[in-house]
């Protein structure tokens, strides 16, 4: 698979280049707010985005009926928390535990449960990870750093445009009589995706 930190480097894809280059023609000609633009893609990426996933597993993790409805029905669940953008009736809540470990791609295009996790990584949208997602789920996992043990089964799942999916990864040891405020600091793109895990508490020196 396709090296999935290349977001981190300085180097733009060609969808990116011609994306930038489209905005600068905007900008220039005065069509587009560059601080109006900066908004939407501030509030894509932290609020209707990542932020809002972590709110619902935090709120999952510390509250055992929230998880049960949520698990029963992801859309009602995920908007009775009063998001900016609701869900739409298509999501889906899948549980990690000890013994599954739950994985989410789209195998035909890349439909993605933007309202909880914000816009798609490029790396979700690329066919190595698509293709390789179904085939050889241990192997992905492997190439994003995650081993998991013999004994616990993968499962993938596809999402389409009437189907989306959101993991609830397990919650870290260590995190008894926390806040969700702070458990929502664990809570990463990769672990709703189910291809990383949630955090772990920083021990204290």
């Amino acid at each position: 698979m396709a090296d999935h930190d290349h977001e981190h480097g300085s180097e733009l894809g060609e969808m990116q280049l011609r994306v930038r280059a489209l905005e600068t023609i905007l900008i220039e000609k005065g069509y587009v707010d560059p601080a109006a633009l900066d908004a939407i893609v501030e509030t894509f990426e932290t609020k209707i985005g990542p932020r809002n996933g972590a709110r619902v597993v935090a709120r999952a993790w510390s509250d055992p009926d929230f998880k049960m409805r949520l698990l029963a029905g992801g859309t009602a669940a995920v908007n009775s928390l009063g998001f900016q953008s609701p869900v739409g009736s298509h999501l889906i809540v899948v549980e990690n535990t000890p013994r599954e470990h739950n994985m989410v791609v789209c195998t035909l295009c890349s439909c993605y449960p933007w309202e909880v996790l914000g816009l798609p990584p490029v790396w979700y949208k690329s066919a190595p990870y698509r293709s390789r997602a179904v085939r050889d789920p241990r192997g992905v996992l492997a190439d994003f750093g995650v081993t998991l043990p013999a004994d616990t089964d993968v499962r993938v799942w596809d999402s389409t445009a009437e189907t989306r999916f959101l993991v609830l990864p397990m919650r870290p040891a260590g995190t008894e009589g926390w806040s969700e405020e702070r458990l929502a600091e664990l809570v990463t793109r990769d672990s709703m995706i189910g291809t990383g895990l949630a955090l772990t508490p920083a021990v204290p020196s």
